[in-house]
């Protein structure tokens, strides 16, 4: 959908992973001696974070990419805790998952056997006893095309930690890796290349989007729609608010909170980070054709404004409700991913080509982008769905000079 796009896509897929699903079974091989490890920036807010994984099956819709399946996908929940003593972190992937993206060659930054994907940890702890001594609202998270949810790992982490539940999803047979609870890893089934592609994909990930709904919806009614029925964080159904969701994405993953919230309107405000909204040149989504009249945020950079972003433009000027447009002037495409933190832990050990990190992150202080991201995500979040006015929102931050308010 846009270069970036096709980029990261070629880098994350690897040669030859358009074929149908690997697995993880055998034992999952140590990381080369000296392997670079990296830790994602630590949340800023005031509650313990946890987190639980679930294995979703749509039994009423068959997969668009895979003949005689049900529709599968995995997602995690990161939320506020009411304690996290005695409950491990989570892993940042799962082992099958980690070692297929090293021996892909890491979204093309490394070597196999250079970074070591399986040490990373998070700050939440896996299966801690929920926070649910009130209703959170709840935040939806699509990545890229092609592209793992853990690569968003690091805002949702922050936002649960703010106090929201944060679901992040893969989009099965297009995102590759996807591991499921049997040690299965999906990968990716035809190159993501051609309009007619790109509109299966956001048709696929829309209705993906509408499911999980579906499924939150069943957990807070006390119910576990786990495939496997395991076993649940105590409080998580309880802690979840319906009536006030969110959703931001990456790349195709903000094009899919923008569509999904054209035909859905239990998502009351969305984020779209750098993703174009369009299918090729010329074509349009619909949403970008229509607008929307709930509140939403486009997050881009220099080159992907509404003022010389047709596809965006069109939704600029059709939509009737809260807009902003921001641009992280000096970011790069997956400046809003995790990619700002690895890339440049990759970069300090292995010298990666300059070019390959801008072409990643561009040219902006990592720590400053993350802190700015943080900002303006949790005040749009804050704003709309708690009700809490952000006057952060309003105009440029002294604070944050790397974020340009396009007007």
């Amino acid at each position: 959908m846009t270069t970036a796009v096709a980029l990261v896509v070629t880098l994350a897929v690897g040669s030859g992973t358009a074929a149908s699903a690997a697995s993880s079974s055998g034992p999952i091989p140590s990381a080369a001696h000296g392997a670079v490890r990296f830790d994602l920036p630590e949340p800023t807010g005031r509650q313990a974070v946890g987190t639980t994984e679930l294995h979703l099956v749509d039994r009423d819709r068959p997969d668009p990419w895979v003949a005689d399946r049900d529709r599968e996908l995995m997602v995690s929940i990161w939320y506020p805790a009411r304690s996290t003593s005695g409950y491990s972190r989570q892993p940042y992937m799962q082992p099958g998952a980690a070692r297929f993206v090293d021996e892909s060659g890491s979204f093309g930054l490394a070597r196999p056997g250079e970074v070591d994907w399986a040490a990373t940890r998070t700050d939440a702890a896996s299966m801690a006893p929920a926070d649910d001594r009130s209703r959170r609202p709840i935040v939806l998270y699509s990545p890229g095309l092609g592209i793992p949810r853990a690569l968003g790992t690091s805002t949702a982490v922050e936002l649960a930690s703010r106090g929201y539940v944060v679901v992040t999803v893969d989009h099965t047979h297009e995102t590759t890796p996807v591991e499921f609870p049997d040690g299965r890893v999906e990968l990716q089934k035809e190159p993501m290349a051609g309009a007619e592609t790109v509109k299966k994909a956001v048709d696929t990930r829309v209705r993906d989007t509408r499911f999980v709904l579906d499924q939150l919806a069943v957990l807070r009614a006390g119910r576990n729609p786990d495939a496997e029925e395991r076993r649940l964080p105590r409080g998580l159904g309880r802690a979840l608010d319906l009536d006030r969701v969110g959703m931001y994405g990456h790349s195709a993953g903000g094009v899919t909170a923008a569509e999904t919230m054209r035909v859905d309107r239990r998502i009351d405000a969305g984020i779209d980070m750098d993703g174009t909204l369009q299918y090729n040149s010329t074509e349009f989504l619909p949403v970008a054709l229509e607008g929307l009249d709930r509140p939403f945020m486009l997050m881009g950079k220099a080159s992907q404004t509404h003022l010389n972003k047709p596809s965006w433009q069109s939704f600029w000027d059709r939509s009737t409700s809260w807009k902003r447009d921001l641009s992280l002037e000096r970011g790069g495409h997956f400046s809003y991913t995790d990619a700002q933190t690895i890339v440049p832990a990759v970069d300090e050990r292995l010298d990666i080509p300059a070019q390959t990190r801008e072409q990643f992150i561009g040219t902006v202080d990592p720590e400053r982008s993350t802190a700015a991201q943080r900002a303006y995500v949790t005040a749009f979040f804050d704003q709309h769905l708690l009700g809490r006015p952000r006057h952060l929102l309003d105009r440029p931050s002294p604070t944050h000079p790397e974020v340009r308010f396009v007007r």
